[in-house]
């Protein structure tokens, strides 16, 4: 089944402009300049911290005697901190992301 375009266009750009909400307010409290790589880099580190939160919830990572629950609490967190940073860059870079997955993934679906 493929996805309505105008549907998951419409909850990206809600999606994004909530996102983009609450990383304009921790910049402001944490004094942090945003600049044109900022999201890049955001996107790089946060993508790094899911990664290691996924090493942690399958064993090869250290666990230092974290509970299951509260490590895939963090594999979730992690997840959410890369999809909010993916689209704030998208954002920023004019990336139309439901175009983009209509033309690159979608097409199998037709």
């Amino acid at each position: 089944m493929r996805p309505d375009s105008d549907a998951a266009r419409a909850q990206i750009a809600a999606l994004t402009q909530a996102v983009g909400q609450v990383s304009e307010t921790y910049a402001v409290r944490c004094d942090i300049d945003r600049d044109r790589d900022w999201a890049a880099l955001k996107l790089s580190e946060e993508t790094g911290e899911l990664v290691a939160a996924y090493l942690k919830t399958t064993g090869r990572g250290r666990r230092e005697g974290v509970a299951e629950d509260e490590l895939r609490q963090g594999l979730e967190d992690e997840a959410a901190d890369v999809m909010a940073m993916l689209l704030i860059f998208a954002d920023q870079n004019g990336i139309d992301l439901a175009a983009a997955l209509e033309r690159k993934w979608f097409r199998y679906l037709r």
